[in-house]
């Protein structure tokens, strides 16, 4: 069962994301991602015990509990990582710096390149550590469940859906994606980045 994670940051410290926008994300949003991963789950577990389990692929409960299964839950870990890097000063640092440069030559063409991702996407942009790649990438989704790589461990994951900005800067996603670069913390970005990169796949 998935456990609701208490928001760590103060709104109130945030620059160009207000409170009024973390308190929906999170109270409503995000929450609401736990509970229906919960239920789904529950009713994944009663249907299985009923012995009725039909696979069909045109359409069947079991079929549209697993498609909303695997949106529901990638929306609890992304939002997850989310406000978790959320809070800081917005100056990078650590070991994670090196590697972002090595791969995009510098912050700033990471960051050009990252928020044109973000620009690009319906969903989220994320860097992620690839365990088969052995290296940071960068990949989109449109929705949770559309675009997500396996053996990918999301290290910043930017939720580009209009809800996490549309109240602060209405239609200018791009004034979001700089206030989101300008609010993150690089200490958390480094510890996530510290335990990806320990998983390798072959």
């Amino acid at each position: 069962m998935k456990t609701l994670k208490s928001l760590k940051v103060n709104a109130d410290i945030l620059r160009g994301i207000s409170r009024k926008t973390v308190e929906i994300h999170h109270g409503k949003l995000y929450a609401g991602y736990v509970n229906k991963s919960n239920e789904i789950s529950e009713k994944l577990g009663a249907l299985r015990k009923s012995g009725k389990v039909e696979g069909n692929q045109i359409y069947s409960e079991l079929r549209g509990l697993k498609l909303g299964e695997t949106f529901a839950v990638n929306g609890v870990y992304l939002h997850e990582n989310y406000f978790a890097i959320l809070g800081g000063d917005g100056v990078p640092r650590g070991e994670v710096v090196r590697a972002i440069e090595e791969k995009w030559r510098s912050m700033d063409e990471f960051k050009s390149y990252f928020s044109a991702c973000g620009m690009a996407a319906r969903g989220w942009a994320i860097l992620a550590w690839d365990m088969y790649e052995k290296r940071l990438m960068q990949y989109n989704c449109d929705a949770q469940n559309h675009g997500g790589i396996w053996g990918a461990i999301p290290i910043i994951a930017m939720d580009v859906y209009e809800h996490s900005y549309f109240i602060d800067t209405g239609s200018d996603r791009a004034a979001y994606i700089k206030a989101f670069f300008d609010n993150l913390n690089w200490d958390k970005i480094e510890e996530l980045y510290q335990k990806a990169k320990k998983y390798e796949l072959d």
